[in-house]
């Protein structure tokens, strides 16, 4: 499951920050009640690429990275990543991946021993079958990482800062989007771990290995 800008990068930062889970849901309302479930849980993530009312961080690799989450508990909903993943109802096993845990990904994917991935494209849709290009390079860069080949790291980062999301992204407020988002999005492997998908009753509980 990949979503580079900027889901899963912002859960990565999430977890480097301190947090000990991420919950992922699918409505901006599924968060918030979730969130007032579990005590000092805190909520993240966009809708439409804005954070919404009533949330304490937006889909910001920045914004969670400057902040104190040492033990806590998160839940994410986005309009890409955390959809893609709740629509993964048949995978096997499930990683949640982006440009800064690329290469721990690749490494936690292949010891699996379940052979070729599905490599799920979050960002292309389809009323825009020509989008997503961002989340197919990094894809492209972790299964090179999982063959033992040349990353391509430069190309990887050039094609993820000239897509289409990346341009979209000079659109949004400052309260949304930190001018420094890419740069962290595009640190590639900044961090050892990999981030799994874990399903709790009738949830998705995101952790990281």
């Amino acid at each position: 499951m990949v979503d580079v800008l900027r889901a899963f990068t912002t859960a990565a930062y999430a977890f480097a920050s301190g947090a000990s889970a991420i919950w992922l849901v699918g409505t901006v309302e599924e968060a918030i009640d979730l969130s007032r479930a579990i005590p000092n849980a805190l909520t993240m993530g966009e809708e439409h690429g804005r954070r919404p009312d009533g949330f304490d961080f937006s889909n910001s690799p920045v914004g969670v990275a400057n902040a104190d989450l040492e033990g806590r508990v998160l839940v994410q909903r986005t309009s890409a990543g955390t959809q893609g993943a709740i629509a993964a109802k048949n995978a096997e096993r499930l990683f949640a991946s982006s440009l800064v845990c690329a290469s721990a990904t690749a490494e936690a994917v292949r010891n699996t021993g379940l052979g070729v991935p599905t490599y799920v494209i979050t960002g292309r849709f389809l009323d825009s079958p020509d989008g997503g290009e961002d989340d197919l390079v990094t894809a492209q860069l972790i299964e090179r990482a999982r063959l033992g080949d040349a990353l391509a790291t430069a190309a990887t980062k050039d094609a993820v800062a000239s897509s289409v999301w990346a341009q979209k992204m000079d659109e949004l407020d400052v309260i949304d989007v930190h001018q420094d988002d890419l740069a962290y999005s595009v640190d590639v492997d900044r961090f050892d771990f990999a981030m799994e998908v874990e399903r709790v009753d009738t949830r998705l509980r995101l952790v990281a290995r």
